[in-house]
């Protein structure tokens, strides 16, 4: 199958006769990045803007020709030092060093493993776990960050403490030292650990051939093509993040990369960049529900600004639990500046299947649908009025990407569920991880599943090879007219008196009960009592409550949780804004905010 070009210009080039991805032989992430280096020579590659020094950010660029040079020299010096398999792990500040030391790694011949420097604040146990799980021979920084982390790594006992490069210190004339390496599409290109909130994380293989197909799911239901350009503030460790990164590589084009905290300082920078240039091409980007909604609320621009979004072809909204009224909030606030109502595209995905799993059809705007709140805790999705008194709403993740499936499982008999039954979700396909590094048993309880049985008519594993294995993903979801809606996470499920509430639905009621909690930073979990479990309530104080009185809110708070779910609260605590922990790419850590509720450090 051969393309036309090494540039990625159609994904349509990848479809076999029956129309499923099917990678040519040899297909690596490096083997494209190779050719757009050859092919593009002086275009703009990767672009980082730098707002640590200069409040209107300083660009730092690199065209496809800098680039291969540099990935060269890195490659390089690292074959002098590493073999083939081994890892190296990239502890390096947001920027286009971060990008040089990820694709190096894996030119070298060795398996990338993305992390993040020792600045990053409350994370150092997670960072030392990684790195005592992934054994890297080499940790790739950057000049900058190389005191930090050398600090951080003499912290380890001697014999895995790893060698560490600055990449920025690499001369691209070590370049000429280079040899090639042969890859395969089957060989791990790099390990994305999880983020975790209570458990050691784990970090998934992702194959060539993993990564490959999950950017051509993703262009393909998104409705890309070469010629969009990115834009991205995530973190490039975690997995979205990360692969917003692979689209240049694959496809050509360019990105425009920041920091999360330039982001979350400043919204209105991310809103600025993607209307840049509005009349030169479409941009794209992806950002968690979370960003959303703080663009909505700090996002536009000043009076007398221009602001043009008419180009922006789509923001996929995922990571987190995706939130309707902070898509409407979004949407409606910059509709007046060409938004399309379409733009943004709620989705589904985990590191687990590389990240991409479903969104919505291009061309159509997000939706909702109403089910009654008992039923669904009984596992099943019946569709009521808006109005209704037991109404919850669950925004559409839309279809799952071609030559993946998902399919929903009731878990106790590993047995397909018919369309409007809630269970397990269960994926299949090439973009799914090969496992867990180094943990057998793990990989086969998630990874190695077996589907009993599949329905005889309308079964969602129509296609995919009978007898093949699954990923159980722990999320719960159930299909409701061809689409995915989300429903929540098995572990999240708060189970009070033998009836299932979800989290996020007693977060969303706390949320609203009083102007004095903070929206999006509420934790609701089940403690064990004397006579069952009982729930419990961590909210964070909105700005401007610090010094409200804390027993009205509380009593706001229980009727509300009362009226609307029939449940008793056990104890409610109103903290601090920051207190309620978070994963490292953001996310509301509930497990771990329990564990901390029951050691009685909140």
């Amino acid at each position: 199958m051969a393309m036309n070009s090494s540039i990625v210009t159609s994904a349509e080039v990848f479809l076999d006769a029956e129309g499923h991805i099917a990678l040519p032989e040899g297909t690596t992430l490096t083997s494209y990045l190779e050719s757009n280096i050859a092919e593009l020579g002086d275009q703009l590659a990767y672009r980082y803007l730098d707002y640590s020094q200069d409040r209107d950010g300083s660009a730092v660029e690199l065209t496809w020709a800098q680039l291969g040079a540099r990935v060269r020299a890195v490659a390089a010096r690292l074959q002098q030092v590493t073999g083939p398999g081994d890892r190296v792990a990239v502890c390096a500040p947001q920027g286009v060093d971060y990008v040089v030391a990820f694709f190096a790694a894996i030119e070298a011949g060795a398996i990338a493993v993305p992390l993040f420097a020792p600045e990053l604040h409350g994370h150092s146990e997670r960072l030392d776990a990684v790195l005592t799980d992934a054994a890297p021979t080499v940790v790739l920084t950057t000049t900058a960050a190389a005191a930090s982390v050398q600090s951080f790594l003499r912290t380890l006992p001697r014999d895995r403490r790893p060698r560490m490069i600055a990449v920025d210190a690499v001369p691209d004339s070590v370049g000429s030292l280079y040899t090639p390496v042969t890859l395969h599409t089957d060989d791990i290109a790099y390990l994305q650990y999880t983020s975790g909130s209570t458990r050691a994380p784990a970090g998934v293989e992702i194959t060539h051939r993993g990564v490959c197909t999950n950017v051509l799911q993703m262009i393909m239901s998104v409705g890309l093509d070469a010629d969009i350009r990115s834009v991205s503030w995530l973190p490039l460790y975690h997995d979205m993040g990360l692969l917003m990164i692979m689209f240049p590589a694959l496809c050509g084009g360019h990105i425009t990369l920041m920091s999360p905290l330039s982001f979350v300082r400043r919204p209105a920078r991310w809103i600025a960049e993607l209307g840049s240039h509005a009349e030169t091409g479409r941009t794209f980007a992806a950002a968690p529900n979370f960003a959303f909604e703080l663009a909505a609320q700090r996002g536009l621009p000043a009076p007398g600004e221009e602001l043009d979004l008419s180009n922006v072809a789509g923001l996929i909204n995922g990571s987190e639990p995706v939130n309707r009224d902070s898509v409407e909030k979004f949407t409606k606030a910059f509709a007046p500046y060409g938004l399309s109502p379409t733009a943004v595209r709620p989705s589904y995905g985990m590191a687990e299947a590389t990240l991409f799993v479903s969104t919505i059809v291009p061309g159509t705007a997000p939706s909702a649908v109403y089910l009654d709140r008992d039923k669904l805790g009984a596992g099943v999705a019946e569709r009521v009025s808006p109005d209704s008194p037991n109404a919850v709403a669950q925004v559409s993740c839309g279809r799952v990407a071609r030559s993946q499936w998902a399919v929903i499982v009731d878990p106790q008999t590993e047995t397909e569920l018919p369309d409007g039954r809630v269970g397990e979700i269960w994926l299949h396909g090439d973009n799914i991880g090969r496992g867990y590094w180094r943990r057998a048993a793990e990989t086969r309880d998630t990874f190695g599943n077996k589907l009993q049985s599949r329905l005889s008519t309308g079964s969602h594993a129509e296609g995919s090879a009978v007898g093949g294995t699954w990923l159980r993903t722990g999320d719960l979801g159930v299909y409701l007219d061809g689409e995915l809606y989300i429903t929540g996470r098995i572990k999240d499920l708060v189970i009070v008196d033998g009836r299932n509430h979800y989290p996020q639905d007693i977060e969303a009621t706390v949320a609203d009960a009083s102007p004095a909690v903070r929206t999006g930073y509420v934790a609701a979990f089940s403690v064990p009592g004397a006579d069952g479990e009982r729930l419990v309530i961590v909210a964070e104080r909105a700005a401007g409550a610090g010094r409200a009185d804390p027993a009205p809110v509380i009593a706001d708070i229980r009727a509300a949780v009362s009226r609307t779910h029939a449940l008793p609260v056990a104890d409610v605590l109103l903290v601090a804004a920051g207190t309620i922990p978070r994963t490292t790419s953001g996310k509301l850590a509930r497990r771990a905010c329990r564990e901390e509720y029951l050691a009685g450090r909140l």
